[in-house]
């Protein structure tokens, strides 16, 4: 017979513990992926689904903003055909493996940071920005979620190419994203 160590065991079961509330289920956000420019930290992105819903969260560090999904078509229309010094590139959210998307996006309420004396328009966020879509799983997972675009201060843009990686699971829970979508508005 092996005596086994009490603390041992305590220790052990602390441990798996963590461990195992630390695994990802489904309605539980991914990891956290930044976005750095030289050594600082522009903005910060994570995923979750909730229900039949995909939901993607931006959070900006103070300084920092990254442009609305619609911004091209935004300044497009703001411009009626008028030439403009240029465009910020809009943030892109691609799925490319694991789900498939049902209906259109949506976004929180861009702010304005046009300069219209200089023909300059363009729609972002700063602080926390949120982007859902509807969409249906379309492999085992983990799914695999592309987001692309630019953070800006005023003094740097940086570009944005990066991945993030979200289990997929049971995705049938009830979802609270159809009160969250009232305060979202759809994307162009």
């Amino acid at each position: 017979m092996t005596i086994v160590n009490q603390p041992t065991v305590v220790m052990a079961m602390i441990v798996l513990g963590v461990v195992c509330s630390s695994t990802a289920h489904a309605g539980d956000w991914s990891e956290l992926v930044e976005v750095r420019h030289e050594l600082k930290r522009c903005v910060l992105y994570r995923a979750r689904l909730n229900g039949q819903f995909l939901m993607i969260e931006a959070t900006h560090e103070p300084g920092w903003h990254t442009n609305a999904m619609d911004n091209r078509q935004r300044a497009e229309e703001k411009l009626a055909g008028r030439r403009s010094l240029g465009v910020d590139r809009p943030s892109e959210i691609d799925l490319i493996e694991g789900l498939k998307r049902e209906g259109p996006w949506y976004q929180s309420p861009p702010k304005d940071f046009s300069k219209p004396e200089l023909r300059w328009f363009s729609w972002g966020f700063e602080g926390q920005a949120l982007f859902v879509a509807k969409v249906r799983p379309s492999g085992a997972g983990p799914a695999r979620i592309a987001v692309r675009g630019q953070a800006c201060s005023e003094s740097a843009c940086r570009n944005i190419d990066l991945e993030i990686s979200l289990p997929l699971g049971n995705t049938s829970a009830v979802s609270e994203v159809p009160d969250i979508l009232k305060a979202l508005v759809q994307v162009r």
